[in-house]
């Protein structure tokens, strides 16, 4: 497979919603599903940015996206176009492959194995971290193809943008609000509510807990948070074990897989410090007190939603409590 020919993208923001759109962005050639290159073998067709273990046969391997939404050489280049504003679409887009089996889904993989994903999740965005052009790191994982996965064999992507997604911009908004009136994490309090209630937990394990949330998206989205505060997933709190978040993360999943194998899977960490400009320059002060890391897993179980139809207003037809209770029942020894 070849590298897609650069193209006219760029980025332009909608003044209503303050949100950044690709556009221009070239129709995505299809991932072949034979040969996979994802597999073994195919280690020349792209270039490696990170193996792990970094010597011998690789367990997680890590290149440019074929055909990337952002480009990582030139300039940001943001401009006025009267009262709207466009800049280049600069930043960079990775594939993470997660096993060299084409065959092995991440719910099969041993703690071992997901720990060393979730090992290579935070290289990656500490090195991306280390660009000051890049505002934001978002890694996520799209499986199934109700989720658009562009290939069976399991993997992530991982975007670094000149921008914060809208979605953690609310976040980093709301969480700021909350520690200066109560001087305390809103998710640290979700955590602790949730940890008396338990009628929403699904599992736990060491310092991270796994729950659906109080006003779940869709039925039986999970949230997986460590409960030591903490903003940044790359950087763990002292006493923070990930292999304990992998045996969690890989049991949410194999519950999940008995309901469904489509799903979007997101971490959501601190923004880049290196990056001051604009509007994140009124977080710095209180970030590493009111933001607290965690990941979102939002499930497929319905290809027609009100959801989508009616933007921004959520309709879950699955009380939270009642899948956290059918989760919990769930056997996944087999």
């Amino acid at each position: 497979m070849t590298l897609s020919k650069t193209s006219t993208m760029e980025l332009r923001k909608d003044p209503i919603t303050r949100s950044w759109v690709v556009v221009g962005y070239p129709e995505r050639a299809e991932v072949p599903a034979d040969p996979c290159p994802f597999c073994p073998g195919h280690e020349g067709d792209t270039r490696t940015i990170l193996t792990l273990p970094p010597e011998g046969q690789w367990q997680v391997r890590v290149f440019p996206h074929f055909n990337p939404l952002y480009r990582i050489e030139g300039e940001v280049g943001r401009l006025a176009e009267g009262i709207y504003d466009r800049m280049n679409a600069i930043g960079a887009h990775e594939i993470i492959v997660e096993t060299p089996d084409h065959s092995r889904s991440f719910g099969e993989m041993s703690e071992d194995e997901i720990a060393r994903v979730l090992e290579a999740y935070a290289l990656r965005i500490t090195d991306l971290k280390n660009d000051s052009r890049f505002k934001y790191i978002t890694l996520f994982k799209n499986r199934g193809p109700l989720a658009g996965e562009e290939s069976p064999h399991s993997h992530s992507q991982i975007t670094a943008t000149t921008f914060v997604p809208r979605r953690i911009l609310y976040e980093l908004r709301a969480a700021r609000e909350w520690f200066r009136d109560t001087a305390r994490c809103v998710f640290c309090d979700i955590l602790r509510q949730e940890g008396k209630a338990k009628k929403r937990l699904v599992d736990t394990q060491g310092d991270y807990t796994a729950f659906c949330p109080y006003a779940a998206r869709v039925p039986y989205e999970i949230w997986i948070l460590p409960r030591r505060h903490n903003h940044r997933f790359e950087a763990p709190h002292p006493g923070e074990n990930r292999r304990n978040l992998a045996a969690l993360l890989g049991r949410v999943i194999r519950r999940l897989s008995k309901i469904t194998q489509n799903y979007h899977m997101v971490v959501h960490t601190a923004p880049n410090t290196l990056q001051r400009k604009g509007e994140m320059g009124e977080y710095w002060k209180t970030l590493p007190g009111d933001y607290h890391w965690h990941i979102e897993i939002l499930p497929i179980v319905e290809t027609r939603s009100k959801s989508y139809s009616i933007k921004e207003v959520y309709f879950n037809a699955l009380l939270p409590e009642q899948a956290a209770a059918r989760l919990r029942e769930l056997d996944i020894s087999r």
